[in-house]
């Protein structure tokens, strides 16, 4: 795993190493993340700057502080299945048995009050449509749709519609917004290749930004360095992904580096339009494609590893202009920048597995009704079956329900695009609505009730509100994140908490 994920990461830093120029400089695009990012960080440097960052530092160390004693607290009721405080029927046992509660996860409590509340209130309407709805209506036609002897944890039982269905939205969505992006990117390209011509009557740049575009190619990266080491990676992986992984073949891998460049040019620009990185869509093309090219054999690993190896290198690459433009914005050199990502890429390669395996060995990750279910695993996996074996392995009236919803994720998009801001801001999000059809609804309550502590906050105190919540909020995060380390630690030595707070019907 070490070796796969280093050989992609440090292709996907070179890919779009020549390119920093145009994109940057050039067709000056935005890209969101990266300028709010420097905005934050050129605003510390100023004398309000520094009061607002003691603030915010101050905040964050409070609710950290709160967040991890308070996952302290709830491990020792923990000692059981189905114990503790993430367990609490906060609207009764019938809606617990639905996954309709409360679990006082500070981490997606956190993660709501981030995300905007569109967000999160669709990921509610996917919650109370699934769970609150559709599950229990097929769950009614046990016997008659599926099997009634086979386990509700089956593909070809119930969750088999879980699955299939979420994944038909997630594809929905994901083939609007992928058509959308190539749409928009080729319509800003033509319009800027055909308006170069005028280059010469555009208004003398501001003082700022030339003394930024002097030190941004001053201190540039040689063009031949970054080829050189895209194709010094590029052999490496040619050589070694098929050795770890004989599935995929090697010249899939040839074809995947041939056509990387111009997917991670694609992707960023995109990107730098909108602030959307589109990379897990061009990674579900590659599954589709390998998966149907490798046959049965091989298909479903070949896919999926044609998939992250497609989607590391395109979204890397991405994130590389978001740096670069930041990088810009706070006449940081970018040599350092690339420097800085590089080390931290290498630490992340060594890092990451360790930390999947830490997670693999003391919890049950990838079980439908645990605590880590691991979603996106099955939906990834479950494509890669359905690449290889058609429509046959999806239980009955399954596959109507999934051109249902596929066409329902289409039809929002296209809805939220040409309709007012004051209709098209309410339609749901349905990439956010898939993912409660599988993790079931107190995740969504969660986020829902971060965005409930916004909401309110805004409303007593807008200013204040707006200084700290993201420091509030990565506290919170950060402070339950935390926690799972000493929790492993604890796991990995088969102490168990001493307690089981449960909740029974009277």
């Amino acid at each position: 795993m070490t070796a796969f994920v280093f050989v992609t990461s440090f292709v996907g830093i070179l890919a779009l190493v020549p390119l920093r120029k145009i994109m940057i400089i050039d067709y000056k695009l935005t890209y969101p993340s990266g300028t709010a990012t420097a905005v934050l960080i050129n605003g510390f440097h100023t004398p309000q700057g520094d009061k607002m960052a003691k603030e915010q530092v101050q905040g964050f160390a409070r609710f950290f502080s709160f967040s991890f004693f308070w996952g302290f607290f709830q491990w020792f009721y923990s000692g059981g299945d189905q114990c503790g405080f993430a367990q609490f029927p906060t609207f009764g046992l019938k809606a617990w048995k639905q996954t309709f509660f409360f679990d006082f996860s500070m981490t997606y409590t956190g993660a709501g009050m981030i995300c905007s509340h569109l967000v999160n209130l669709s990921l509610l309407c996917g919650a109370i449509l699934s769970w609150g709805i559709m599950w229990p209506l097929i769950h009614g036609l046990k016997g008659d749709w599926y099997p009634a002897a086979l386990s509700e944890s089956s593909m070809k039982s119930l969750n088999g519609y879980k699955v299939f269905i979420s994944i038909a939205l997630i594809l929905g969505d994901g083939l609007y917004n992928f058509l959308k992006i190539m749409y928009c990117t080729s319509r800003s390209i033509h319009a800027r290749i055909k308006g170069k011509s005028a280059v010469a009557d555009q208004p003398v740049e501001p003082l700022d930004d030339l003394q930024r575009n002097e030190l941004f190619l001053r201190e540039g990266i040689p063009v031949w360095l970054a080829c050189a080491g895209y194709v010094l990676f590029s052999a490496v992986s040619i050589i070694m992904i098929p050795l770890v992984f004989p599935q995929l073949k090697w010249y899939y891998v040839v074809v995947a580096y041939l056509l990387a460049p111009s997917l991670g040019f694609c992707n960023a620009y995109g990107a730098g339009l909108t602030d959307m990185n589109m990379a897990y869509n061009y990674g579900k093309v590659a599954l589709f494609v390998l998966a149907a090219l490798s046959g049965k054999d091989n298909g479903i690993v070949a896919g999926l590893v044609g998939c992250g190896l497609i989607k590391s290198i395109v979204s890397i690459s991405s994130d590389l202009m978001h740096d670069s433009k930041s990088a810009h914005l706070t006449l940081t050199s970018p040599r350092s920048m690339l420097l800085s990502q590089a080390v931290g890429t290498a630490m992340g390669c060594v890092v990451a597995p360790l930390t999947f395996f830490l997670f693999y060995k003391a919890f049950d990750v990838g079980n439908p009704t645990g605590e880590y279910k691991a979603p996106y695993a099955i939906v990834y996996r479950n494509m890669a079956i359905l690449g290889v074996e058609g429509f046959s392995s999806l239980p009955h009236h399954c596959l109507q329900l999934c051109y249902g919803f596929f066409s329902f994720a289409i039809a929002a998009n296209l809805l939220r695009d040409v309709s007012p801001s004051k209709v098209g801001n309410w339609v749901p999000l349905p990439m956010a609505m898939a993912v409660p059809f599988l993790v079931g609804a107190s995740f969504a309550i969660d986020m829902c009730v971060g965005s409930l502590v916004v909401f309110i906050w805004h409303k007593f105190d807008n200013q204040r509100a707006n200084l700290l919540i993201p420091a509030v909020a990565s506290g919170l995060i950060c402070g339950d994140g935390l926690w799972i380390l000493p929790s492993s630690i604890l796991a990995l030595a088969k102490i168990k908490p001493p307690m089981c707070m449960q909740f029974v019907s009277a």
